[in-house]
């Protein structure tokens, strides 16, 4: 079954990198052989955009029949230290739910064109949605609801914001798939709200992830993953891959990547300081998003194609379980304590919520009335605090 949004993929094309100088590391397919387990692998214009408020939420909250007290897992925060809220991007419905975590109650929606991508400031301040839908990032102020538009390109897929807060870094996709499409991502300046600069990555670029401390940023593109110093907003590496990688999570010491290959089903764990490949796990059909548990003991892998989340161990690399949640998964978000990791279902538009106790689905967030099957694909989910 294809995605509700398309996946962006590309030829394989690795261009000029050894001619600039950086370096380029080859992970082998001969990698992909344990199942189950991470095998050794060897080196080789300006617009203001306005929030919707049309009456009654368009999405519910499913609760089991009687609600349990969720306790931490794996050494993360205790479950009182909940975010305050939640940011849903539902793409095909053309807008972001936020979520009041506590209460399990919907309290605000704004609009943006196909936004794909989220991503909110520590200070919970300001929500960047990619619009992918048109050539810009919203910024929207979460005290206000105000909304601003900021032009980076066509068709960004992705944002993250640095753990400083100072700066946004945004994926520009592009409409063109084969070589010769855009190669570019936008570095915004949270002060200004304007791009300062681009940085030339490789074909289609995807997600974006920064490194804790913020000195590195990391995008997954047909080419490989793009190793950014951000001090200079150049290039440093390039981490060779040639099965289409998607999605990534950097361990939360920042010592480690984790990425996501869909058409190969498998997830890589990468040395983030040598770049090299040093364990390949087989996961479920289509693995799309990663993320990471606070703790960094546990990574929760979205499988598109298998109606899945897989649930693997750090420490050992092996698939320790697999949990049923709805159509077409395609995001995947571990709350900041570590207590519950959200999946963004997208055919069925509902967001599937998982105690890492129990590792079991404990609520359920449906799309309802508008927000039908298919016209709510939710393609991503950031939380954060009250600004």
């Amino acid at each position: 079954m294809a995605s509700p949004f398309q996946r962006y993929r590309r030829a394989t094309v690795v261009a000029g990198a050894a001619a600039a100088g950086l370096l380029v590391i080859g992970a082998p397919v001969t990698a992909f052989a344990l199942t189950g387990t991470f095998s050794s692998a060897p080196a080789s214009a300006h617009a203001t955009a306005s929030s919707i408020s049309d009456g009654a939420p368009r999405w519910t909250i499913g609760k089991p029949a009687a609600k349990t007290t969720i306790k931490a897992a794996d050494g993360d925060a205790p479950a009182a230290s909940l975010p305050t809220y939640a940011y849903v991007a539902a793409a095909g419905g053309d807008e972001v739910i936020k979520v009041n975590v506590a209460a399990d109650t919907i309290v605000g929606e704004y609009g943006a064109d196909t936004g794909e991508g989220i991503a909110v400031t520590p200070s919970g301040s300001t929500l960047y949605i990619a619009q992918t839908g048109q050539y810009s990032v919203i910024a929207t102020n979460l005290t206000t609801g105000t909304q601003s538009e900021i032009e980076v390109g066509a068709y960004p897929q992705d944002v993250a914001v640095s753990p400083s807060g100072s700066l946004v870094y945004a994926t520009v996709t592009g409409g063109d798939s084969g070589p010769g499409g855009s190669d570019q991502v936008a570095v915004i300046d949270t002060a200004t709200n304007t791009v300062t600069s681009d940085i030339t990555v490789g074909n289609a670029p995807r997600q974006v992830v920064f490194s804790p401390d913020g000195s590195r940023a990391y995008v997954t593109t047909s080419t490989g993953i793009y190793v950014i110093d951000t001090a200079t907003s150049r290039v440093v590496r390039v981490i060779r891959d040639t099965s289409d990688p998607q999605g990534i999570a950097v361990s939360p010491d920042g010592s480690t990547l984790y990425v996501t290959n869909p058409d190969a089903g498998t997830l890589w764990q990468v040395n983030a300081a040598s770049g090299r490949v040093e364990g390949v796990v087989a996961a479920g059909a289509e693995p799309y998003s990663v993320a990471i548990t606070p703790s960094g003991s546990t990574v929760y892998v979205a499988d598109e194609n298998s109606n899945s989340v897989d649930v693997i161990s750090t420490a050992t690399g092996r698939v320790t379980g697999s949990i049923a949640v709805q159509g077409l998964p395609m995001s995947i978000a571990a709350t900041p304590d570590g207590s519950q990791v959200w999946v963004g279902n997208g055919y069925t538009g509902s967001i599937s919520v998982i105690s890492t106790a129990s590792n079991t689905v404990t609520d359920t967030i449906s799309g309802g009335g508008q927000a039908t099957a298919l016209n709510s694909a939710t393609t991503a989910i950031a939380f954060g605090p009250a600004s």
